[in-house]
């Protein structure tokens, strides 16, 4: 199975971002970015996951927290598609229907190396708290097109911001637990064109 962990940084003029993880751990999460409700939904992208998730964030966040959300968002997908290597030995593919109490969200995912993103979500309402809730599209859209990976997100019903962002991330977790875990009948790349 080897070391599927990776550490990658980024510095921008807006923004400074370090994540470092590791695919086969318990689900630790130290998520600092400055954004609360931001840092909630990465521990429970951790937690369900049980992928071990260390994220630190500064960013220009007296403009708004829009940068920094995005940046981690890409931060995080370079560092899940270096730990995956060459994918040998995976799933690959990923799928949650998970319920947050009256919200329900479904999330797809295909660790393809190819990046594609589907988002059909209607939140309630322009903000969660004080984090503005398109932000929310702006992470798993960076997520998805730096892992190089498919990820279609829906929410067919759901009254609450906080429930519908919650069901999502945890839902995402879910899916990606199943994506990167090993097949025990396939140690090979999971694909007929022999690389992902």
């Amino acid at each position: 199975m080897g070391n599927r962990t990776a550490e990658i940084s980024r510095a921008t003029k807006e923004t400074r971002v370090r994540v470092a993880l590791d695919l086969d751990g318990s689900g630790k999460s130290a998520p600092k970015t400055g954004v609360g409700f931001f840092d909630h939904m990465l521990d429970l992208l951790a937690r369900h996951s049980l992928i071990d998730l260390d994220v630190s964030a500064e960013g220009d966040l007296q403009v708004d927290a829009h940068h920094t959300v995005e940046d981690v968002g890409i931060v995080l997908g370079q560092a899940l598609e270096k730990a995956l290597g060459e994918k040998r030995g995976i799933q690959r593919y990923g799928w949650a229907i998970v319920p947050m109490d009256e919200s329900l969200a479904q999330v797809a995912i295909d660790l393809s190396g190819r990046p594609a993103f589907v988002f059909r979500v209607e939140f309630k309402g322009e903000t969660i708290g004080n984090f503005p809730a398109e932000l929310i599209e702006e992470f798993f859209k960076a997520l998805a097109v730096n892992a190089k990976m498919n990820l279609h997100v829906f929410v067919p019903y759901g009254s609450n911001n906080h429930h519908i962002s919650e069901a999502i991330f945890k839902a995402t977790a879910r899916a990606l637990r199943l994506a990167v875990s090993q097949d025990p009948r396939n140690s090979d790349v999971p694909s007929t064109k022999g690389s992902l």
